[in-house]
C-alpha cells in the first residue's frame, strides 16, 4: 500500500489523533423544501420500523416454537424492514462479495447508526453492541428490531456472556462486531481491539468457526463533505438524523465482504490484526476508486 492511501485511512503518525480536528458542520433543514425532504423520508421510515417491530414479535414466538434459538425467519424480515427503510430514505446501497457459509461472526468498520440499516440490508446480521446504547432513544428501536446483543463491561459477567455468545453462534447467528470500539468519521478504520475478540477462543465454539471481515463505505452527497454521513464525536443523533432527511440529494453506500478468516491456530492478536487489514485494504480500495471517479 503506498503512502498516500495509508496517511488516509489510518490515524496520523505526528502524534496527534484524527479526532483533533473540526467535525464537519451538520447542516439543518433549509425552508420549506428542507422540512419537506425531513417529513418525506422520515415519516415512511418511522411507519415501516414500528410495523416491522409489531409484527416480529409474534413471528419470533412462533419461531421459538418450531425452531427453538435459530433465527429462519425473523433474520430475513429484518432485513426486508431494513431495506425499506434505506428505501424511504432514498439512501441507495449494493454489496460485494460472498456472505459466510457454516458458522462464523462478522467484523467491520463503524461509521454511523446508519450502519444497523446498511449492514442488516446486505445481509441478516445480529448486532453485539454495548449495554448503554440499549437505552438510547430511537436507537433502541432499532436494536430490538435487529435483536441486538448486548455486552456488559464487567470481568464478573464475562464467564456468562462468554457462554451466551457461544449458545449463540451453535444456533447460527451472524453475529456483527465493532473491534475499533467506537464510531468515526468513515474515512478510516482505528486499531481493532484484541481483548473483543477473545471470546472467538471459547472451546466450546465450533472447531470450523471462522470470521469474515466486512467493510462498508459511504459515499457523500455531491458537493457534501466527504464525512456527511459519519456519526462520532459530539455529534447529536437528531441533529445527524435531520442533516442526512433533509439533503437534496442522498450519496451511496458499498458493503464489501472479504474472504472468512479461520479461528483455529489464531489467537485474539492475530485475529484482530488479519480482520483489521482486509477492512482497511477494502475502505481503502473503495474511497479511492471514488476519489479517482470524482
Amino acid at each position: 500500500m503506498n503512502e498516500t492511501r495509508v496517511s488516509r485511512i489510518d490515524p496520523p503518525r505526528d502524534g496527534t489523533t484524527w479526532r483533533e480536528g473540526e467535525a464537519p458542520e451538520l447542516p439543518r433543514p433549509r425552508g420549506i423544501a428542507g422540512w419537506w425532504r425531513v417529513i418525506r423520508r422520515g415519516l415512511p421510515a418511522i411507519l415501516v420500523l414500528l410495523i416491522g417491530v409489531i409484527l416480529i414479535l409474534p413471528m419470533r414466538g412462533i419461531e421459538k416454537l418450531f425452531h427453538g434459538p435459530r433465527r429462519p425467519w425473523s433474520g430475513p424480515h429484518v432485513q426486508l424492514v431494513c431495506r425499506l427503510v434505506l428505501l424511504c430514505i432514498g439512501l441507495p446501497w449494493r454489496r460485494e462479495g460472498q456472505a459466510l457459509r457454516g458458522p462464523g461472526a462478522i467484523v467491520a468498520n463503524h461509521s454511523s447508526w446508519l450502519d444497523i440499516l446498511t449492514m442488516n440490508a446486505a445481509l441478516p446480521v445480529f448486532f453485539v453492541s454495548k449495554a448503554e446504547v440499549h437505552g438510547w432513544p430511537g436507537i433502541n428501536i432499532l436494536t430490538a428490531v435487529t435483536n441486538t446483543h448486548f455486552v456488559i463491561r464487567d470481568p464478573k459477567f464475562a464467564r456468562a456472556q462468554a457462554e451466551e455468545f457461544a449458545a449463540r453462534i451453535r444456533a447460527g447467528h451472524r453475529l456483527l462486531f465493532f473491534p475499533e470500539g467506537t464510531s468515526t468519521d468513515g474515512r478510516r478504520v482505528l486499531p481493532f481491539k484484541p481483548t473483543l475478540f477473545q471470546g472467538f477462543l471459547d472451546p466450546e465454539l465450533p472447531k470450523d468457526l471462522a470470521i469474515q471481515p466486512m467493510s462498508v463505505a459511504y459515499h457523500a452527497p455531491a458537493g457534501s463533505d466527504p464525512r456527511f454521513y459519519g456519526w462520532w464525536g459530539d455529534m447529536g443523533l437528531a441533529d445527524h438524523l435531520l442533516a442526512v432527511l433533509s439533503a437534496p440529494r442522498q450519496g451511496w453506500v458499498e458493503v464489501v465482504l472479504h474472504p472468512p478468516v479461520p479461528v483455529v491456530g489464531e489467537t485474539r492478536k492475530t485475529l484482530a490484526a488479519k480482520t483489521r487489514e482486509s477492512v482497511r485494504n477494502g475502505l481503502d480500495t473503495v474511497l479511492l476508486e471514488s476519489d479517482n471517479r470524482a
